[in-house]
């Protein structure tokens, strides 16, 4: 019997070292849970019973229980390895056999398949071509190819424009028929906010001189030309004609070989070597000489019957400026009244000087292709069409690329706000967006770049615009635009279109959702980590390469989205260690060898005792 009993405990004593002597081997084993074993005393009994007095039998191991208790997490420079934190399990795909995991080592095979470092593929949600998740389960897998471009089909531009901003009026003047020979010995002040400009012209200034000094003053711009009309010279006999012209200082003789007709003289003159001097002809065939630079341009001319002719004009100034001029010391008449014609008072905008627009801002949008545009929108604010009570109007002009779109060419968008700077309507639209639907992409030099154009004549168009898009046509929505007395901001501008990109790195979210990211600043989700749990987790049975498998006794896996239900949360760039604790492990080591060597040493005794009876004689 003490045989017996002592040979049981050496039994369950190594059975106890084996389970704690694979504790400690996968004490760094990534996802290993420790186990244990558990033992039952034996008692011979019978059917009617076991006696007053039983004497046990030894022992027995009833189980090795496999402890779940959560690991610790540590980080890794992987960025698809993840960590469970809390219950559950990765479920893995092992050539048609599911197994489930908590080691989280994963990587991407050749095909692109997320998988473990035994091959087995990550099983998850797939996404759809535009990252939106499915339920549908089965392997997780990274596409690598280019991200395709998307087109902008709606512009939304979140911003406040100054109430406290006044109607733009500009002061315009032009003077188009000044003399050159007037102009000389003059003296010219422009003011503007305070400051002046006083341009002095001598006496025999040339016209290039004169030119340069009034465009010195800020806000001045200024050409010459010189126009002289020769008349009508369609039935003259060129064969017969000497032709000079120029100026005084540099007279040019006109090769009249060979031409026959006034356009021909035309072309002739055309092609002198002082490219400052051009010709045109009317419908009439009147002959008009130009200098261009604004000298005195002569003209002679004479044939074997004719008398000769001698004809010469001055040049004319023209001056454009937005500053008030004073202080005209003018001894030509002509001059001292031109320039005390009253300003023309206009709002003209022009995309080219700031002082026409209150407001800009700029944004990027695509065309079908990727290409990327530059979109400006320009305010400008307008005198209220209630008088100044109540109603505030601002006209907005846009640009793609320099060029006028959306009809703002000819007529700009008007955005209507109330006595709360509330946005009212935009031409009339209370949702406050504009349709642009006649926008051509084009590239840098100006022609069209391939891309989707506007839609056809007679198409309608409709907003949203609907997905998949075929044309260029956008929606710039300016429905959260506000006119309060505070500074112009962009509060927030987003645009839904964006270029191609090429894949540059994966991340994962605590939802197992995993994104890529793009060079375009895009991201997209290509699927989610599926996580399983069950009813009673110890009745999982372990088959090697930290997986187990599904039993009778451990029921249905109940198959869900990590960090839902009773499903944890996951940790990207970790890993679970293994919840083997080596101190604890240790000690149990000692104990399972005191215990080996206390049931050898019953053994033993038993033996000492036997040999005893067998020596009696």
């Amino acid at each position: 019997m003490a045989f017996n009993t002592g040979l049981s405990g050496l039994r369950a004593s190594s059975v106890d070292l084996d389970v704690t002597g694979n504790n400690i081997s996968n004490a760094s084993t990534v996802g290993f849970k420790g186990s244990k074993a558990e033992f039952g005393d034996l008692y011979a009994s019978g059917f009617l019973g076991s006696g007053s007095n039983p004497i046990g039998d030894g022992v027995r191991v009833q189980d090795v229980k496999q402890s779940f208790g959560q690991g610790n997490i540590s980080f890794t420079d992987n960025g698809l390895d993840m960590a469970i934190d809390g219950d559950g399990f990765f479920v893995l795909n092992n050539g048609g056999e599911v197994r489930y995991s908590r080691a989280g080592q994963f990587g991407i095979d050749k095909d692109g398949f997320v998988t473990n470092n035994q091959n087995m593929r990550v099983q998850g949600f797939v996404a759809d071509d535009d990252g939106n998740l499915s339920g549908i389960q089965d392997d997780l897998q990274i596409e690598t190819d280019n991200l395709a471009p998307k087109r902008t089909t709606n512009l939304r531009s979140d911003l406040n424009l100054d109430s406290r901003e006044s109607v733009l009026e500009s002061q315009v003047r032009n003077w188009n028929s000044l003399s050159v020979d007037d102009l000389r010995d003059e003296s010219v002040t422009f003011e503007y906010d305070g400051q002046s400009s006083t341009i002095d012209i001598d006496a025999d200034e040339a016209v290039s001189d004169i030119v340069g000094k009034l465009q010195s003053a800020s806000g001045v711009s200024a050409s010459a030309a010189t126009s002289l009309p020769v008349g009508d010279m369609s039935d003259a006999d060129f064969s017969t004609f000497r032709l000079t012209v120029g100026d005084e200082s540099s007279p040019r003789d006109i090769d009249l070989d060979g031409v026959t007709t006034v356009e021909e003289l035309e072309s002739r003159i055309r092609q002198i070597s002082d490219q400052s001097i051009s010709a045109s002809v009317d419908e009439d065939g009147v002959l008009s000489i130009t200098h261009n630079s604004g000298e005195t341009l002569r003209a002679e001319y004479e044939n074997d019957s004719d008398p000769d002719f001698d004809e010469s004009a001055t040049g004319v100034v023209s001056i454009n400026t937005d500053r008030t001029v004073t202080g005209v010391d003018s001894t030509s008449t002509t001059v001292a009244e031109a320039f005390n014609v009253a300003p023309e008072r206009i709002n003209a905008f022009n995309p080219q000087d700031q002082r026409t627009y209150n407001h800009a801002t700029s944004t990027t949008i695509y065309d079908s292709l990727g290409n990327s545009h530059d979109m400006t929108q320009f305010f400008v604010k307008q005198p209220s069409p209630g008088g100044g009570v109540g109603t505030s109007e601002w006209s907005v002009y846009t640009q793609i690329d320099g060029e006028f779109v959306g009809g703002t060419d000819e007529t700009p968008h008007r955005a209507r706000f109330n006595q709360d700077g509330e946005l009212q309507s935009v031409n009339g639209d209370p949702n406050g967006e504009i349709l642009i639907d006649d926008w051509t992409p084009k590239d840098a030099d100006g022609t069209p770049n391939g891309a989707d154009g506007p839609p056809a004549d007679g198409e309608e168009i409709t907003t949203p615009i609907p997905d998949p898009p075929t044309s260029s046509a956008f929606v710039l929505d300016l429905g959260n635009t506000t006119q309060y007395g505070s500074e112009f901001g962009v509060n927030d501008q987003q645009q839904n279109g964006y270029a191609t990109g090429r894949l540059s790195g994966l991340d994962v979210s605590d939802e197992g959702v995993l994104f890529a990211r793009y060079t375009n600043g895009q991201s997209k989700s290509l699927g989610q980590v599926a996580l399983a749990s069950f009813n009673n987790t110890n009745g999982l049975s372990p088959v090697g390469e930290t997986t187990w498998v599904e039993t009778f006794e451990s029921g249905q896996p109940i198959i869900g989205a990590p960090d839902t239900g009773t499903l944890g949360s996951i940790n990207a760039s970790s890993v679970e260690e293994s919840n083997v604790d080596l101190s604890e492990e240790l000690v149990n080591l000692i104990i399972a060898q005191r215990n080996y060597q206390a049931n050898a040493k019953t053994i033993e005794t038993s033996d000492a005792v036997t040999q005893t009876i067998i020596n009696l004689r």
